[in-house]
């Protein structure tokens, strides 16, 4: 688990999701514009998806 991404998804969600493609990071920068908590909640669904797929 790297604990960067998960600081990073509480400061500044978009920067969590930076792996990802351009599409994913910028519906992560307009949630977070709508609001703190939706970015947040979609950034950590993203890290928690990515960490089952790897497991998986």
């Amino acid at each position: 688990m790297d604990i960067r991404r998960w600081i990073l998804a509480f400061i500044l969600p978009p920067a969590a999701v930076t792996n990802k493609e351009a599409g994913t990071v910028m519906l992560s920068g307009v949630l977070t514009l709508f609001g703190w908590l939706p970015g947040v909640a979609f950034a950590i669904f993203l890290i928690l998806q990515e960490k089952r797929q790897a497991v998986a």
